[in-house]
């Protein structure tokens, strides 16, 4: 019965001596890729006055994809190219349910 507990034992045991002595090395994390000349990262906005409207254009890479329209009394609404088509549909908000913007990453 003795021999059997010592065997046991050192069954359990082994695997515990089989692990490395501390945790790996930590991989050293290589430096962010440097950012590229050109790449326009945010819209550019231009802000127009038609009348008593403010009317703010959105464009990326000189396309429009976004017009808010805020009047002077009452709440602002949004024209927005989903597609990129040009064709601007009208929401209220741009909360749940907006499309999600669609980067063209490549083009030919």
């Amino acid at each position: 019965m003795r021999i059997a507990s010592i065997v046991l034992a050192a069954v359990f045991a082994a695997p515990a001596w089989a692990q490395e002595s501390g945790p790996p090395a930590a991989a050293e994390v290589p430096p962010p890729p440097p950012i590229i000349e050109g790449d326009e990262v945010e819209p550019e906005v231009t802000i127009i006055k038609r009348g008593e409207d403010k009317v703010e254009e959105y464009r990326v890479n000189g396309r429009l994809y976004m017009i808010k329209v805020t009047p002077p009394h009452g709440v602002p609404y949004y024209l927005v190219d989903r597609k990129g088509e040009g064709q601007l549909e009208r929401m209220d908000t741009l909360e749940p349910g907006t499309s999600v913007p669609m980067w063209v990453l490549k083009r030919w």
